[in-house]
């Protein structure tokens, strides 16, 4: 690998998961548009790295792969602190970002407030606004996702991190059907699952329930901005709290979020054209219950019945279509 140039540049840490890494795009984007032309350096996780992987004026992302005794920090220091940097900024809150040289400084310590994520990057970083999250999806992923959508796509989500946070498989094949059956939001339209290759088997029955002359399957896709583009070209998505959802909502698509174990109110979808369905519990309560154990798999989200989902579905629809 090339090394770093010795003055000037943007370096962005950002998170290790993916709705994380997602919502904190709009701050490099800002980054980019108060200094055109700097390269920019990405360091991150693993698996949020292919997120950053067309971004215009990219020079370097720097994998942060866990080590012990933070040896994933100093490995990152010691990349890092031969440079001047134009700026840095830190969302990781490390130490890092306040020891390396650099004109501008932004750095992020996450806050018990009630506020969104992206209130409280803009809080904390002095920023005007809060910033809109941005992917950058290069021409290639664009033109190879085109010929999978002739028409209009409802894509699903139907998974999670966390067993807790997955509404029931059925019922979502049960919400894909009625939406994409005459008198639905898409009749007639093509359903794209999306989700990681290990998480197949959890999809399987959503999966199966779309017809396979209509059905995309989307399941593993081999690179994070292959799923956006795809997304970016859906008429509609739903899924479960997950970094799938930011994703959607980054690329455009009106997404409805489902929530339970999760609170709405700082990891909502961002933008105008979006929408949550909750739980009858709140999230307060459901993690202050006295049975309530975080290595638990079982769903949280059984109170909400596919008619109180289809029914947001087609108001969000409704709404994001000026009807």
């Amino acid at each position: 690998m090339a090394a770093l140039s010795t003055s000037g540049g943007l370096l962005f840490i950002t998170a290790n998961r993916i709705g994380d890494a997602v919502l904190s795009s709009g701050v490099l984007a800002e980054l980019m548009a108060d200094h055109p032309g700097e390269p920019v350096t990405v360091a991150c996780g693993p698996v949020t790295a292919p997120l950053f992987a067309d971004l215009p004026g990219l020079e370097r992302i720097h994998p942060l792969i866990r080590r012990g005794r933070a040896g994933h920090w100093w490995d990152l220091w010691k990349a890092m602190r031969g440079r001047r940097w134009t700026a840095v900024a830190d969302l990781r809150g490390s130490l890092i970002g306040l020891t390396l040289r650099t004109g501008r400084r932004l750095m992020f310590r996450p806050a018990k407030r009630h506020e969104h994520r992206i209130e409280e990057l803009a809080r904390q970083l002095h920023l005007p606004r809060p910033p809109d999250p941005r992917l950058w999806i290069g021409g290639e992923r664009r033109a190879r996702a085109a010929p999978l959508v002739d028409g209009p796509l409802l894509a699903v989500g139907p998974t999670a991190n966390w067993g807790a946070k997955q509404w029931p498989a059925e019922r979502f094949a049960e919400t894909v059907a009625r939406l994409t059956a005459p008198g639905g939001i898409l009749p007639g339209a093509r359903g794209a699952v999306v989700g990681a290759g290990s998480e197949r088997a959890m999809a399987a029955p959503v999966r199966e329930a779309v017809p396979q002359d209509r059905r995309i399957d989307a399941i593993g896709i081999s690179h994070l901005l292959d799923a956006a583009a795809l997304l970016e070209r859906s008429s509609f998505y739903f899924g479960n709290d997950s970094g799938l959802m930011h994703l959607a909502a980054a690329a455009g698509v009106p997404p409805l979020g489902l929530f339970g174990p999760s609170p709405e109110w700082r990891y909502r979808p961002w933008g105008p054209r979006t929408a949550v369905v909750r739980t009858p519990e709140r999230y307060e309560d459901l993690v202050g219950a006295p049975d309530f154990a975080h290595r638990r798999q079982d769903s949280l989200m059984t109170g909400r019945s596919v008619e109180t989902v289809e029914e947001a579905a087609r108001a969000l629809f409704r709404s994001s279509a000026g009807r």
